[in-house]
């Protein structure tokens, strides 16, 4: 076996041997460690990639097993495939194929199910009505909470990529509230007619948006159209033995599900 090399890859430092780099010589690795191309060296005299360091581990893990694995709960298959793409290992690109494939047959069935509820709340605020003076005022408020489970992790990043946060005068995906790739819980509120915008942000308080509509969230009516409409278009429908149609209408629980 030969003698062991250590990489930094994006920071992230990795020790394997030559053999393993190029093991596959028409590869970017190939061709980097046979002497076909020029490699850089960091500060400590390590070979420097300027490429995902997280990610890599996979790619070196199959350059030492020929197996791609990756976690159950893997969700940065598009990172990967970026990353693959770079290393052009054919073998990976192929073995990346199969199990984007398999990954897609298993997403097809799916559960989607919300419950939803609402509550009013009393918001106390400052109104500046001239300089130096202020003065208090209070409104109701509505606040609306969803939470929101689906054995399609699929289905919950393409949710992600339609409803987004309200906060501090800048909007983020919901993606990054996820708890697990399965789970997700919402909590927004309705506009209120006269709290100044910086109030928001000191009350801690989201609002929820549409995109790329920028169509405000102010109702579970409108939530719940929104939601069905993604839903649908990915292939769901409503589950017609659950819940109770009495429920459904007053937007308390929605439940749908996906065959294919």
């Amino acid at each position: 076996m030969s003698e062991p090399i250590t990489l930094n890859v994006g920071g992230k430092l990795y020790t394997t041997s030559l053999s393993t780099l190029t093991s596959f010589p028409d590869s970017m690795l190939g061709a980097m460690f046979s002497g076909k191309m020029p490699t850089k060296k960091d500060s400590q005299g390590n070979c420097f990639i300027d490429r995902d360091g997280k990610i890599f581990r996979y790619i070196l893990n199959f350059l030492r097993t020929s197996h791609l694995d990756l976690p159950e709960d893997f969700q940065e298959m598009g990172l990967l495939r970026r990353e693959v793409d770079f290393y052009q290992i054919q073998p990976l690109i192929e073995a990346l194929q199969e199990k984007e494939v398999e990954l897609s047959k298993a997403e097809k069935n799916a559960m989607l199910n919300i419950t939803l509820d609402q509550k009013t709340q009393t918001v106390h605020f400052t109104v500046r009505e001239a300089p130096q003076i202020y003065s208090l005022s209070s409104s109701n408020m509505e606040v609306f909470s969803a939470n929101i489970f689906s054995t399609s992790c699929l289905f919950l990043k393409l949710l992600g990529s339609k409803l987004y946060y309200c906060f501090n005068g800048n909007l983020s995906s919901i993606s990054s509230y996820l708890q697990d790739p399965n789970h997700l819980t919402l909590d927004w509120v309705a506009s209120v007619e006269g709290l100044p915008e910086e109030e928001y942000t000191r009350q801690n308080l989201k609002r929820l948006w549409v995109v790329p509509d920028n169509k405000q969230i102010n109702s579970f009516q409108v939530f719940v159209e929104e939601v069905l409409k993604i839903a649908l278009s990915d292939g769901f429908c409503i589950d017609s033995s659950h819940p109770h149609t009495s429920d459904f209408m007053n937007n308390k629980i929605i439940r749908l599900i996906r065959y294919k």
